[in-house]
C-alpha cells in the first residue's frame, strides 16, 4: 500500500510516516519511481508507534519496545527476548495505570467545575 492508503488506515499524517521512515521506526520499501510502499506489517508496526506516542514513549524507546517485539517474536524461547517483553509489558502496564489516574483526576475537576 502507498502512503496514503496508511495514512488513512491509521488516522495518521503523510507527515508523521515520513518522519517514522526518516528516523527509522518504519523504514519503507520503495518502488523503481521512488514511491514509498508499505506492507500489513508496516501497517501493524505503526499502529503500535501510534499507541506507544501518546503513552509517553520516546522515539528512542519506541525504537526500543519494537526491537523487543520484534526479539520476542522472532525467538519466542529466548529467555532475554521473553525477559526484554515482560519488562515492556511492565512499562506499558504501568504507564497506562498512570495515564487513567490522569483522567481520573480531569474527571473529578471537570465535575467540580461544572458542578456535576
Amino acid at each position: 500500500m502507498h502512503i496514503g492508503e496508511l495514512a488513512e488506515k491509521t488516522g495518521l499524517s503523510h507527515r508523521t510516516i515520513r518522519h517514522y521512515d526518516d528516523v527509522g521506526l518504519l523504514p519503507a520499501s520503495r518502488t523503481e519511481g521512488g514511491f514509498r510502499v508499505y506492507t500489513r506489517a508496516d501497517l501493524e508496526r505503526l499502529l503500535v508507534i501510534r499507541t506507544l506516542k501518546p503513552m509517553g514513549f520516546s522515539l528512542e524507546e519506541i525504537t526500543r519496545a519494537l526491537e523487543a517485539i520484534d526479539d520476542a517474536a522472532a525467538h519466542p524461547d529466548d529467555a532475554a527476548a521473553r525477559t526484554r517483553m515482560t519488562e515492556l509489558c511492565d512499562d506499558l502496564a504501568e504507564r497506562r495505570e498512570k495515564l487513567a489516574r490522569n483522567l481520573r483526576q480531569a474527571d473529578e475537576l471537570l465535575a467540580s467545575l461544572t458542578g456535576s
